[in-house]
């Protein structure tokens, strides 16, 4: 670890500790040239899969397209924000849990459909309207009548 006052690749680790949330590692260094210290953080870095849409074209995962989808079906609902927030959180777990580093977009639909189904179901049959593209009202129907069974 290079010294961030006189940039010496030399340092030591004096102490570890984990940090208070348990994310990350903290460590105290010391540089053996200047023999100044300074703090280190140690994090996951968590990689996302890219998002391949129906026409082919790949896209960054973005974790706030996954919130306003969830927010835009269970407008006006009587859903709690801590309820919508770990649906997100199930989703992404689901996404980094498959090891892919690229999934289909249908996946990604398919996996806040099973979640808005838990959570409300007119906010599952006003995502699904979109998302499966319902051309008349028999589509609708059938959703009801699979949400009913």
């Amino acid at each position: 670890m290079k010294c961030p006052y006189c940039h010496h690749t030399d340092t030591q680790v004096i102490e570890t500790r984990v940090s208070e949330d348990g994310s990350a590692m903290r460590r105290r260094r010391r540089c053996s040239a200047c023999d100044k210290r300074f703090t280190t953080y140690e994090r996951t870095e968590l990689m996302m899969p890219v998002i391949v849409k129906k026409n082919g074209s790949r896209t960054e995962y973005e974790s706030g397209k996954l919130r306003a989808s969830f927010m835009l079906a269970l407008r006006k609902r009587p859903v709690s924000a801590e309820a919508i927030d770990s649906a997100i959180m199930h989703v992404e777990e689901k996404l980094l849990s498959s090891g892919e580093r690229e999934v289909m977009s249908v996946y990604l639909g398919e996996l806040v459909m099973r979640e808005l189904k838990k959570l409300d179901k007119i906010a599952y049959i006003r995502f699904a309207s979109v998302y499966k593209s319902f051309k008349d009202i028999s589509e609708f129907a059938e959703a009801i009548e699979e949400i009913k069974n």
